[in-house]
């Protein structure tokens, strides 16, 4: 489990087979490689990888070809560029984004990116297994990064963030142009709302939450 906050930035590099080399490109680094540890995991551009082998300056790990085809890991624009990464969360972390898993619901491209006086507005494509999950003002991970949705339309199935310079200078975000394609995980609680919904439905429940029920078990 992570948390969506970047804590560095890396290169992917391939080695055969389904292995690959991440090394860090930032000094910021040293908050992952501190307590390092084979078989830990991390986030690789939103994607949940273990380490299985230490080196100097990052670590070994596999992709296998489900995981590239299903993520943007295996695209040649991806190895590139930087990738963002972020070790797993610590029991008594800070968790300053929302609750990141690492399993990437599907990807979208960057329709577009403008500059503000205060943020970076960017809007991406959202498909169909990322679409449901997505609600204004709820958390979204793009490239593993915790981010806020500042605006939705179905219509065009795409939705809109903001990102302040100081997420946009530190991750990938920056890096990306029209079209770039981007790993995107929607907010797991929403997932766990449309099962528990979905099981209430195939029991023959209707209006599993209402109004009356929120009211009733102290919500409203």
């Amino acid at each position: 489990m992570f948390t969506g906050l970047i804590q560095s930035l890396g290169t992917m590099k391939p080695l055969g087979g389904d292995s690959w080399q991440i090394s860090f490109a930032s000094q910021s680094s040293v908050v992952i490689m501190q307590d390092l540890a084979y078989g830990d995991s991390v986030a690789v551009d939103g994607v949940c990888l273990t380490v299985e082998k230490i080196l100097n300056n990052g670590f070994i790990a596999t992709a296998s070809p489900e995981t590239l085809r299903r993520t943007t890991l295996g695209e040649e624009e991806t190895q590139q560029r930087y990738v963002n990464l972020e070790a797993s969360l610590r029991v008594g972390g800070k968790v300053g984004g929302h609750f990141v898993m690492g399993h990437v619901d599907g990807v979208g491209q960057l329709v577009a990116a403008k500059q503000t006086a205060s943020s970076w507005e960017m809007t991406f494509t959202a498909p169909n297994a990322i679409a449901r999950y997505i609600v204004p003002k709820g958390s979204i991970a793009v490239n593993g990064v915790s981010l806020t949705i500042a605006a939705y339309e179905p219509e065009l199935s795409q939705f809109t963030v903001a990102v302040i310079p100081l997420t946009y200078d530190e991750t990938n975000l920056r890096d990306l142009v029209s079209g770039s394609w981007v790993n995107l995980e929607g907010d797991i609680l929403g997932k766990y709302v449309e099962k528990f919904l979905s099981n209430g439905r195939q029991q023959g429940q209707t209006d599993v939450v209402t109004p009356a029920f929120l009211a009733e078990h102290g919500y409203l």
